[in-house]
């Protein structure tokens, strides 16, 4: 038996960028340029909307909220009162649209971005050719005072970057590397020692959450499940979640939900036709860690 799953809420287009904060979970729907959450108890509500499609979320010491803008290739800052700015601007940095990030303690950010148009190379070559072959990508490192600066380069599709308790260990999904990534943290952002955390293979990672036992659950865009794998690479657990898997997020009072963000496609026309993205949300035994 596997271990069970509900349906959290529906109705939304294709969620990413999940994160637990104040009691409820809040993620993007990039279709309808929103910033979203949704409480355990599955109420759906509108936070804010911007004029592009939203991706990854974080917050500041301060308490506002940066937000990955992703075909602009810029991070925004909300501010308390609500009032929104821009706080990066990517485009000398990122090569196609960014997606997502990890900000530290500090405020400082990490920004991943697609290198290519993803979903024009899979129309033309397929999904094994474009694996086997394409373009790198660099990851953006934004400051607290929103200067940007590359913190990694040769990257295959930099995704779902956690950073451990200890504020020491960058993690993230090399998706079209099948490779989880680390990287040791150092002082203002600065990046090194460069290892393989963890392969993937058969699965590819997109979207990333850091449990208390130092397991990483994965979620998995070209099947349906969310796999948490140990580092170097065993699995512990599969869960099954219907619709393949594009985001994932540990929460809840105790740490112990882990939230499932999945639809039907991530293909940018198929996915903004229709509402068919879902969060499920399953009880695990190992609490979250780290910074989302």
């Amino acid at each position: 038996m596997g271990r069970a799953t509900r349906v959290l809420t529906d109705g939304i287009y294709f969620g990413e960028g999940p994160r637990w904060h104040d009691g409820r979970l809040w993620f993007s729907d990039f279709y309808a340029h929103a910033v979203k959450s949704v409480s355990l108890a599955g109420d759906l509500r509108t936070e804010f909307e911007i004029d592009d499609r939203p991706s990854g979320l974080g917050w500041m010491p301060d308490g506002s909220m940066l937000v990955v803008s992703m075909t602009k290739r810029q991070v925004l800052r909300r501010m308390p009162d609500g009032k929104i700015g821009v706080h990066a601007d990517l485009s000398h940095i990122a090569t196609f649209h960014c997606n997502d990030m990890v900000v530290d303690a500090a405020g400082g950010a990490y920004v991943g971005n697609f290198g290519f148009d993803l979903d024009a190379e899979i129309a033309a070559r397929g999904v094994p050719s474009v694996l086997a072959d394409h373009p790198r990508a660099r990851l953006a490192y934004v400051a607290p005072d929103g200067q940007a600066r590359i913190a990694a380069e040769d990257m295959s599709f930099p995704n779902g970057p956690v950073i451990t308790p200890d504020g020491k260990t960058l993690i993230l999904g090399e998706t079209l590397g099948a490779i989880l990534t680390a990287f040791d943290m150092g002082p203002n952002g600065d990046l090194s020692n460069r290892r393989v955390w963890a392969p993937t293979t058969p699965r590819v990672p997109d979207g990333i959450c850091l449990d208390a036992d130092g397991a990483v659950w994965v979620a998995n865009p070209i099947a349906p499940e969310c796999v948490r794998i140990a580092e170097g690479g065993e699995v512990l657990e599969t869960i099954d979640t219907g619709q393949p898997c594009f985001a994932c997020m540990l929460g809840g009072d105790d740490g112990k939900t882990l939230f499932m963000v999945v639809a039907d496609s991530s293909d940018h026309v198929a996915a903004a036709a229709r509402q068919t993205g879902k969060i499920l949300v399953a009880t695990v035994d190992i609490p979250r860690a780290g910074r989302p």
